[in-house]
C-alpha cells in the first residue's frame, strides 16, 4: 500500500444494527405518567422465581405491540426483535427469554388477578395526572366476533372465576353465524376517555348491564352524582328505578315501544309544540346543505314514573327519516310489481291464497312500509272453451267451457298514513331523572353520547382486535383489559394534542398523507408520524461503539412539544 492511499482499518467484527423506535418513546412517556408498570408489578407480581420475564413487563410489551404493530400473540417474540427492546420495557436479556409462552402465563395472572381494582386505580391515576373530569359518563356496547366453535367457552369456571360465555347472539357486527363476546365501555365526556369496561357473555342483554356498570362507575368516582348517559337499553323500570334511589342522575333514549312515545306522535299530528331553537350549525357535510337546526320541547306530561321528557326535533334527521320512507315505499313497489307480474303469468308457483298473502307481508313488513301501503288480491277467471271431441270442427261438434282461476294484485299508498307519520319525523324522546336540567342541557349530554363510537372503530378497525388467535377464555378476558388499556392511551393522546391545540390557537395540522391538514387528530395518526423512526448503532465484537439517533422533522417535534414529551426521549446519548 502507497503512502498516498492511506491505511484501511480493520473492520473485522465491526456491525450495523438498526432498532426501530417508532412511536414507543411517546407512548412510554404516557404509560409512565400513569405508573403502569409499578401497577402492574403490585396488581400482578413474579412470585415464583423461575419467571425470568416478570408478568407486569410482559403485559407491557403486549400493551405497547396493541398500539404499534397489532400482531398476534404468538409473533410477540417478532414484534420486539425489530425494536430497540428497551424501548419496550426490556432489557437484552429478558428479550433474549421473552416468547409467547410468557405472554400466556402473564394473561393467566393477569385473570387471577384483582382486575376490578386495577382497572380502578389506573382510571383513578389517569383522571388525576392528565385532569379527566368524571361528572359525565357515556355507556354503550358492542359485539366482538370469533370465528371458531369454543366449545369449552360455555360460562365454565377458571381457578374459581367465571369465565364468559363465548356464545351466539343479537350481533351488532351483522354476523349471526359466529360467536361472540360483549364488549361494555364507558367513557368520559371529557375527551372520550375510557373509564370503565366489563367482558360479558355473548347472549347478554344491555338492559341487564346498566345496573352493575353503574354500580362500578359509582366505586370510581366515589360518588353518585355524575350524570350516566346511555341508549335506550337503560330505560327499563329496574335499572333506572335502582339509579334513582341510590341518587344518580341519568340521561336515555325513551324506545319507541313506550305509550309516552305513541301519545306525543299522535298528539302533534294536529297541534304544534312549542320548540325551542337551541342548534343552528351548517350542514356537517354539504358546505351548501341545508343548516342542521335542532328544537328541543318540554313535554306537558311526565313519564309514567314522574320524570320529565324532552322532545328533541332534528331538521336534519327528519330529511333523513322522510328520504328513507319514500326509498322503502319505491322499494316495497317494486317487490309487489314483480310478484304481480309472477302471479299474471302462464304458470305461477305460487296458486294458494295463504301463500301469496305470507309474501305480501313479507315484502310490506321486510321494508316496514305495512301501514302505508294498502294490497288487495283478487280472484280472477279465464273462461276458454274446448272441443269435447278430437277431429276438424263442424256443425255438430260440440264445446265445452274451461275455466282457469288466478290471481290478480292491486295496491294503492295511503297519503294520509304517510302525513301522520311524516308529523313526527326527526323526532325523539329523551328521559332524565334530573329535573334540574334544562331542555338543552339534556340534548347536549345525549349528542355527546355517539363519540363513544368512536372508541368502538378504534378497537376493531385500528386496534383490530379481531380476529381473536386464543382460544382460552379466560385469557380473552385478560385481553381484552389490556385493549382497554391501549384505547385509553389513544383517548389520553388524542385529548393532550387537541387540548394544547386549542391552548396555542392552532386550529390545523398536517397529519395525513400528503400533509393534508386536520383539525381534530387521532391517535391513529400521531402514531403513525412517527413509524419510521430508528436508531442506528454501530458495534464492534458486539460492543456499542457508537449511536446515530433519528432525525425528527419539525412536524414531530412540534406534535412532541404540544403533547410535553421531551424530543429527548427520542436522542437519550444526544
Amino acid at each position: 500500500m502507497t503512502s498516498g492511499q492511506g491505511i484501511v482499518p480493520d473492520l473485522t467484527g465491526t456491525r450495523l444494527r438498526s432498532e426501530r423506535l417508532g412511536p414507543l418513546p411517546l407512548i412510554n412517556t404516557f404509560l409512565e405518567r400513569l405508573q403502569l408498570s409499578e401497577r402492574l408489578e403490585r396488581f400482578v407480581p413474579s412470585s415464583d422465581a423461575r419467571v425470568k420475564v416478570s408478568y407486569a413487563t410482559s403485559l407491557g410489551v403486549l400493551l405497547r405491540s396493541l398500539l404499534v404493530e397489532r400482531e398476534p400473540i404468538y409473533r410477540q417474540a417478532e414484534v420486539v426483535e425489530t425494536f430497540a427492546p428497551a424501548a419496550f420495557g426490556l432489557s437484552a436479556r429478558e428479550a433474549q427469554h421473552f416468547g409467547d409462552d410468557a405472554v400466556g402465563r402473564a394473561l393467566d395472572r393477569l385473570y387471577d388477578s384483582d382486575r376490578a381494582g386495577l382497572l380502578t386505580d389506573i382510571v383513578v391515576a389517569a383522571a388525576n395526572e392528565f385532569g379527566v373530569a368524571l361528572d359525565e359518563l357515556h355507556n354503550d356496547s358492542t359485539t366482538i366476533a370469533f370465528a371458531g366453535q369454543y366449545a369449552d367457552a360455555s360460562g365454565r369456571s377458571i381457578r374459581g372465576q367465571r369465565a364468559p360465555f363465548v356464545t351466539r347472539g343479537f350481533s351488532k357486527d351483522h354476523r349471526p353465524d359466529l360467536k361472540q363476546l360483549l364488549f361494555i365501555l364507558t367513557t368520559s365526556s371529557d375527551g372520550g376517555v375510557p373509564v370503565q369496561f366489563r367482558c360479558a357473555d355473548g347472549n347478554h342483554s344491555d338492559s341487564t348491564s346498566h345496573r352493575a356498570t353503574w354500580e362500578a362507575l359509582r366505586q370510581l368516582t366515589g360518588s353518585s352524582g355524575f350524570l350516566y348517559v346511555a341508549d335506550s337499553k337503560l330505560c327499563n323500570r329496574e335499572a333506572m328505578d335502582h339509579i334513582d334511589r341510590a341518587g344518580g342522575r341519568f340521561v336515555t333514549v325513551m324506545p319507541r315501544n313506550r305509550l309516552e312515545d305513541r301519545e306525543f306522535r299522535a298528539w302533534i299530528v294536529d297541534h304544534q309544540p312549542d320548540w325551542q331553537l337551541v342548534r343552528d350549525e351548517p350542514h356537517p357535510k354539504l358546505p351548501d346543505g341545508p343548516r342542521d337546526r335542532w328544537w328541543v320541547h318540554r313535554a306537558k306530561l311526565p313519564s309514567a314514573e314522574g320524570w320529565p321528557v324532552t322532545w328533541v326535533w332534528s331538521t336534519l334527521l327528519a330529511l333523513k327519516q322522510q328520504h328513507r320512507r319514500r326509498e322503502r315505499i319505491a322499494r316495497a313497489s317494486q317487490e309487489l310489481e314483480e310478484l304481480a307480474s309472477k302471479l299474471a303469468g302462464p304458470r305461477p308457483r305460487l296458486r294458494a291464497k295463504h301463500e301469496i298473502h305470507a309474501r305480501i307481508d313479507a315484502i310490506l313488513g321486510g321494508n316496514r312500509v305495512t301501514p302505508y301501503l294498502h294490497v288487495e288480491l283478487h280472484k280472477t277467471e279465464l273462461h276458454a272453451f274446448k272441443q269435447t271431441k278430437r277431429g276438424r270442427p263442424g256443425p255438430n261438434t260440440e264445446y265445452k267451457r274451461v275455466t282457469k282461476s288466478g290471481w290478480r294484485l292491486t295496491w294503492a299508498v295511503d297519503d294520509a298514513a304517510i302525513a301522520t307519520a311524516g308529523a313526527s319525523d326527526g323526532c325523539y324522546p329523551l328521559l332524565s331523572n334530573d329535573r334540574d336540567l334544562e331542555p338543552e342541557q339534556v340534548l347536549d349530554a345525549h349528542k355527546r353520547q355517539p363519540a363513544i363510537e368512536k372508541r368502538f372503530e378504534q378497537a376493531k378497525n385500528v386496534l383490530e382486535i379481531a380476529p381473536v388467535m386464543l382460544k382460552n377464555e379466560g385469557r380473552i378476558e385478560s385481553l381484552f383489559f389490556l385493549y382497554f388499556l391501549a384505547l385509553l392511551v389513544q383517548a389520553l393522546i388524542e385529548r393532550e394534542l387537541r387540548r394544547a391545540m386549542r391552548q396555542r390557537g392552532i386550529t390545523e395540522l398536517p397529519l395525513y398523507p400528503e400533509e393534508r391538514t386536520t383539525g381534530r387528530p387521532t391517535a391513529e395518526q400521531i402514531l403513525r408520524l412517527y413509524g419510521l423512526t430508528q436508531r442506528n448503532v454501530i458495534t464492534h465484537n458486539d460492543n456499542d461503539i457508537h449511536a446515530f439517533e433519528p432525525e425528527l422533522t419539525s412536524l414531530q417535534e412540534q406534535v412532541l412539544d404540544l403533547l410535553g414529551v421531551p424530543a429527548s426521549r427520542y436522542r437519550p446519548n444526544a
